[in-house]
């Protein structure tokens, strides 16, 4: 699994909005705070909106916030919907298997799919809120999620 420009600047995006409190941010505040060019952000902001993450409303006075509460929204499910499958081989994949030449005898499919399983299980257990509320560190920051 490789986490694009894309979803990583989905996520940035949703943590900001999930920073406001509700109220709207323009688009030009967004890309100022999570360093996004406003022409990517616009097309990031417009399918983090068509998957109901986020809502937006025009004119002067518009702009950006969460569609969903920050609880509810599952860091596992935003990433599988931007990206695609976790899996980091195909041949390891729940949603996009493909068989590879050496299917029978692999000794790597256990390793891929264990890789699968674990950043799967930490993105599934995670929330915006618990980013928010850094309830979730690196292993050599602190706590850990999982």
């Amino acid at each position: 699994m490789k986490v694009s420009s894309r979803g990583e600047y989905a996520l940035r995006a949703l943590l900001l909005l999930g920073q406001s409190g509700g109220s709207l941010l323009s688009i030009g505040e967004v890309a100022d705070k999570t360093l996004v060019p406003i022409s990517y952000l616009e097309q990031i902001l417009l399918q983090l909106k068509t998957l109901g993450y986020v809502k937006s409303k025009r004119g002067i006075r518009g702009g950006y916030a969460l569609q969903m509460a920050p609880e509810a929204i599952n860091i596992g499910e935003v990433i599988r919907r931007l990206e695609g499958p976790l899996a980091p081989m195909s041949c390891a994949s729940l949603t996009a298997y493909e068989p590879c030449a050496l299917e029978a005898g692999c000794l790597l499919k256990p390793l891929w799919t264990l890789v699968r399983d674990t950043v799967a299980h930490v993105l599934d257990q995670t929330t915006l809120a618990d980013l928010l509320d850094r309830k979730i560190n690196s292993r050599d920051g602190g706590k850990v999620l999982v």
